[in-house]
């Protein structure tokens, strides 16, 4: 079973797969930083200086022995509020957008890069043909034939 398991991690698709999801792992942390740090904050700006990761709904009581601030979602949360916080999940939902958009154009991207070389390999003149193995060992034999039998 360890054989069968060694030939099937081997394999370069799997490799090729563990390598992308890695490389997703990281990519998502920078597309999660570019909407928290960046286009969040852009956001708030252009509708009146909101922040979208405090909105959040109060769905019951607050527990008892919460001194902290009400309008604070993390606080809440952290104490054990029954919080709706959709302002973290409209977040998120950007932040998969534009993860989304992104591969997309590194995806079409590819695909022009790939067809332009097609297109360069289709244009280039064919490189001369030579002799097949074939025609090759017909010379040769027809050239021992032309000499001299010792």
């Amino acid at each position: 079973m360890f054989a069968d398991f060694k030939k099937f991690i081997a394999k370069g698709n799997v490799i090729d797969l563990a390598v992308a999801v890695i490389i997703g792992g990281a990519f998502a942390l920078i597309t999660k930083a570019l909407t928290d740090d960046i286009i969040m904050p852009l956001v708030g700006v252009v509708f009146g200086g909101l922040d979208f990761s405090n909105y959040f709904t109060l769905l019951g009581p607050v527990p008892e022995g919460y001194e902290g601030s009400l309008t604070n979602y993390s606080e809440l949360k952290e104490a054990g509020a029954a919080v709706l916080g959709w302002g973290a999940f409209l977040t998120t939902v950007l932040n998969f957008l534009i993860l989304g958009f992104i591969i997309f154009l590194l995806v079409r991207w590819v695909k022009k890069v790939i067809e332009a070389i097609e297109r360069e390999e289709e244009a280039a003149p064919a490189a001369p043909k030579g002799p097949t193995e074939v025609e090759l060992l017909q010379d040769i034999r027809d050239e021992l034939k032309k000499r001299p039998v010792a």
